[in-house]
């Protein structure tokens, strides 16, 4: 949260469970799901989005709908260990629409990502073109999703 002056209460927490579970709730539902006021509802939310609590809203999308059911997780290790070379490639990674996520872990690779493609196929062109390619990338190791046990679950608290 940006504003760490105000913290969270119990209302504020409850809002951002329900919104969590149903980000497309009406003012008026939200605020009755929340035992609260329609005003009360929306100035607390607008100062849940202000203070930087609620990041945005958006819809979930069936990967396979838009064809994209392949999802892997590569592990990609530097050459380098420098600022200037995890700032390379993260400069890089961030403009490619295929990666969703991209993480600096500790252990045995310097970032994992998550990767949503058509199939095994399109991975291959993807990661010969283009993962091989970004700056720094000395070596990866591809794991593909077998089963979706739980994706993006909402933060508990």
């Amino acid at each position: 949260m940006n504003d760490s002056s105000a913290p969270l209460d119990k209302i504020d927490r409850n809002l951002l469970r329900l919104l969590q579970a149903d980000g497309r709730r009406s003012n008026q539902e939200l605020a009755e799901a929340a035992n609260i006021s329609p005003a009360t509802c929306h100035r607390r939310t607008a100062r849940l989005v202000e203070c930087g609590a609620i990041t945005g809203f958006r819809g979930c999308i069936d990967p396979a709908v838009v064809a994209l059911g392949t999802l892997v997780m590569v592990g990609v290790v530097l050459d380098r260990s420098t600022p200037e070379s995890f700032a390379a490639f993260e400069g890089a990674v961030v403009h490619m629409k295929e990666v969703l996520d991209c993480n600096l872990v500790a252990g045995d690779f310097d970032y994992l990502l998550k990767i949503r493609v058509r199939d095994i196929a399109d991975f291959n062109t993807l990661h010969g073109q283009r993962l091989l390619t970004l700056p720094g990338v000395r070596q990866t190791r591809t794991f593909f999703v077998m089963k979706e046990v739980k994706e993006n679950a909402p933060l508990g608290f």
